[in-house]
Order: structure tokens, then C-alpha cells, then sequence
């Protein structure tokens, strides 16, 4: 199988490599006769955004024979695609080649026209960006992944190994897979999406705005009642007016940011500290372990013992503590 990966000025090695050592890990390790090629607008060499150049590039044509076509990232302004590359795509897709769209790639794809009225992911930076270029593509934030068949996105960044590993089990088996990821020390197969990933901050206001007091207010009292009718009378409104306001000022409705700062304070407590999950869960005001377990999973695709394990700050058993200075 031949897979081809898109090179362009200012693409990151990482990018670019992701593909190419897990696919060719492929042929490494005797699975499949798998061979990577980076192709682009035009036959030559690229420049990485570290500087360095890659030549060997082949042009457009190389996407006209391949089995897989990647685009592995895209550019930091989000351009438009040239017509070389709209044609490379959309020829693809007719030809029912599968399309992988990573990290930022989704965006290039998506302006292809091969993901409408389906849903897609993207770097989480870039969900603005994508839903305001594509208000009918729905995005999931939930997931490392999402493989249609014919088109695959994946999220940001090291989520291109995961996609890229779930191509290797979906054409060649899950003992295919882990061989490979043996190989290359990562995971087979991660747990969660990347809004495990992504920090929510607080937003600001000014220092006489009620709404900003009252968000102040409501962190220090997570483990307590938080309903719309108390959070309305702190802030001395009634019940329809509070409502309107907090959306204005947070984007979002009052249920919906106490259980998003409730999560918060959980993933700090289970990367920090050895609590019990049911002691973080009433910490929290989850009430209780069940809660919290679903929660986790319904917003970061895991469970809490998963995120502790992957996050935790404190030191392993055993683990050498530096002297005191």
C-alpha cells in the first residue's frame, strides 16, 4: 500500500514524521508492504518551521497513485487550499481512497468538501476556526479520532499517532497495531479526547460586575448546592434576568459552568493529590463516585483512575525525591 503525506513550507517535523514512522513501522516490522512519500504543489523540497529542508518532494501526481492520502497538519493562518491540492483531495475521494485529515488537516479536508453534514475534529485550537468556516460540520471534542471510512480526522497534535495506529488495526488487525506501537512506545490504543487537554479559564470582569462576583463566590462553594435560584439570589437578580447576564458574561448557562469548574477541581485534586475518588467526588459537589465516573465520561471520554494515572504530578512509589536544598 502507498500512502501519501502532504509537505508544505512551514510544517513541523513532528507533523510531517508521525505518519511516516508509523506507517512505515508497517514494513519494518514485515506486516504489509507499506511505503510512505511526501508529496507537493510542485516536485522539490520544503522548509520545516524548525528550519530545516527537506528535499525529495515529489508533486501532485504522487497523491493520483496513492492508497492513503495525508494531510498531516496545515497552515498557522488557516489559507484556503490551492487548486493542485483541492484536486489531489477530491480526485482521492472518488477513487474511494481513504483521507486522513490531522491536527489542523481537518480544516483542509473540511474545505474540500468531504466532510459535509459529518462530524470532525480538530486541534482544540482551532474549533473556532473550523465551525466558523463549516457551521455544518459538528465538532466533537470528545475524541482523539473519528473515522468515517472514507475520511479520518484526528485532534491536535500527538492524536495523529492514534488515528494513524487505528488505520494500521482497521486494515491489518489489533495484534498488527500493538506490534507497532511496541515498537514505537506509545500506546496502542489511549483512553478519553482531548478535552482532557484543554484549560478553561475563568473569564474576567470588571471589579463592580455581579456576575464576576458571584463566579468568585461560586469556587470557593463547589461542594455545595449550586442551583440557578441560589446563584441568582447571591447576585441579587431575578431569576430570568441572572440567567441572560451569566450568559453574556461566560458564554455559557449557570449549570453548565458549575459542572465545568466541578470538573476542574477534580482533575486537580486526582493530578495532586491521593484522595479517594469519593472524597473528591463530594469535594467537588458530584456527591458521589458514580457521579464524578459519569461526568468524566461524558465530557473527557475517561474515567478518573485513567486521568490520575496519565496526569498525576506526584511522585511514583519509591520514585528518587531530589534532596532539600
Amino acid at each position: 500500500m502507498r500512502i501519501a503525506v502532504y509537505a508544505f513550507d512551514d510544517a513541523t517535523l513532528f507533523h510531517l514524521a508521525v505518519p511516516q514512522m508509523v506507517f512505515d513501522e508497517v514494513r519494518r516490522q514485515d506486516l504489509a508492504d507499506w511505503t510512505t512519500v511526501l508529496f507537493g504543489e510542485r516536485p522539490g523540497s520544503v522548509r520545516t518551521a524548525e528550519g530545516y529542508r527537506l528535499t525529495g518532494v515529489e508533486g501532485p501526481d504522487a497523491a493520483s497513485s496513492a492508497d492513503i492520502l495525508v494531510i498531516p497538519s496545515w497552515f498557522d493562518d488557516g489559507r484556503e487550499l490551492g487548486d493542485a491540492l483541492l484536486g489531489a483531495l477530491r480526485d482521492a475521494h472518488a477513487r474511494r481512497v481513504t483521507v486522513l485529515g490531522l491536527c489542523l488537516g481537518a480544516i483542509a479536508v473540511a474545505d474540500a468538501g468531504l466532510l459535509a453534514g459529518r462530524k470532525a475534529v480538530t486541534h482544540w485550537q482551532a474549533f473556532d476556526t473550523l465551525a466558523a468556516r463549516h457551521p455544518d460540520i459538528p465538532i466533537d471534542q470528545s475524541v482523539l479520532y473519528i473515522d468515517h471510512g472514507d475520511v479520518l480526522t484526528s485532534a491536535g497534535t500527538a492524536s495523529g499517532l492514534d488515528a494513524c495506529l487505528h488505520v494500521v488495526r482497521a486494515r491489518l488487525g489489533a495484534d498488527a497495531a500493538n506490534r507497532v506501537a511496541r515498537s514505537l512506545v506509545v500506546a496502542p490504543h489511549r483512553d478519553g479526547g482531548q478535552a482532557q487537554y484543554i484549560e478553561h479559564p475563568v473569564p474576567e470582569g470588571s471589579g463592580d460586575d455581579r456576575i464576576a462576583h458571584l463566579l468568585e463566590w461560586a469556587l470557593g462553594r463547589l461542594g455545595e448546592p449550586l442551583g440557578i435560584d441560589r446563584l441568582a439570589a447571591q447576585a441579587h437578580l431575578s431569576r430570568r434576568t441572572f440567567v441572560r447576564a451569566f450568559r453574556a458574561t461566560t458564554g455559557t448557562t449557570p449549570s453548565a459552568w458549575v459542572r465545568s469548574r466541578r470538573l476542574d477541581a477534580a482533575r486537580r485534586l486526582l493530578e495532586t493529590t491521593d484522595l479517594p475518588i469519593d472524597r473528591i467526588a463530594s469535594d467537588c459537589g458530584f456527591g458521589n463516585a458514580v457521579t464524578l465516573r459519569q461526568n468524566f465520561a461524558g465530557s473527557l471520554g475517561t474515567t478518573p483512575t485513567a486521568y490520575r494515572k496519565r496526569f498525576t504530578t506526584r511522585p511514583a512509589p519509591g520514585a528518587h525525591r531530589p534532596p532539600a536544598a
